[in-house]
């Protein structure tokens, strides 16, 4: 890509892609029932606020920092960007394949939203917006990098193998879901749709 003597790219080179609409569904929701334990358990409606899911293990309008944030020192008072897991049937499926597992379920590694029907669900952009037909929006922050934590989680339900906590976090890489906040509160129940609203977005060199 081109650029000019002060670094700046040529317009007409960069590769936009345009902002869209795509329909999911969401299968299932979770919430969690010990806030001292990460995994969830299925619920018939997920109430959200503007703090996340009230009483949750991630709820709140800040989070303290962790090995996810190496530029501050841990601990340190931050915006929580992390208040919702998002997760896909078929990256669940992808993943319990690779690893020759007969399956992985959403619950067992925290998540809050399960969705069907939106491709490559954790590559979707940061900014994309997830509106659920009850009226709840969800401002995606990134990608959930998978960790060993999640891992050994997957690992109690399948004693016989050795080695599930380090096995998911190489195999789930950009695989393992959305983190997202709550932009506008209300409830998401099973079978809901959802929107996706895409942002337009590029590749910034």
């Amino acid at each position: 890509m081109a650029t000019d003597l002060f670094g700046r790219e040529h317009m007409d080179e960069l590769q936009i892609v345009p902002a869209r609409k795509i329909a999911a569904t969401a299968v299932k929701v979770f919430a969690t029932k010990d806030p001292e334990d990460f995994r969830t358990t299925w619920t018939a409606a997920l109430k959200l606020g503007f703090e996340g899911v009230p009483g949750g293990r991630h709820a709140g309008h800040t989070r303290r920092s962790g090995a996810r944030e190496p530029w501050y020192p841990r601990g340190t008072e931050m915006c929580n960007e992390r208040q919702v897991s998002i997760l896909s049937v078929e990256e669940l499926a992808e993943v319990a394949a690779d690893m020759d597992l007969p399956r992985i379920e959403a619950e067992w590694i925290g998540g809050n939203v399960l969705t069907e029907g939106l491709p490559r669900l954790s590559l979707v952009p940061p900014r994309t917006r997830l509106v659920f037909a009850g009226g709840a929006v969800l401002r995606v922050d990134g990608d959930n990098v998978p960790c060993r934590i999640a891992g050994a989680s997957i690992g109690e339900h399948y004693p016989e193998r050795e080695g599930i906590d380090l096995l998911f976090p190489r195999t789930a890489r950009r695989r393992r879901g959305l983190v997202a906040y709550v932009e506008r509160p209300g409830v998401i129940r099973p079978g809901e749709a959802i929107t996706a609203h895409v942002p337009e977005h590029w590749l910034y060199r």
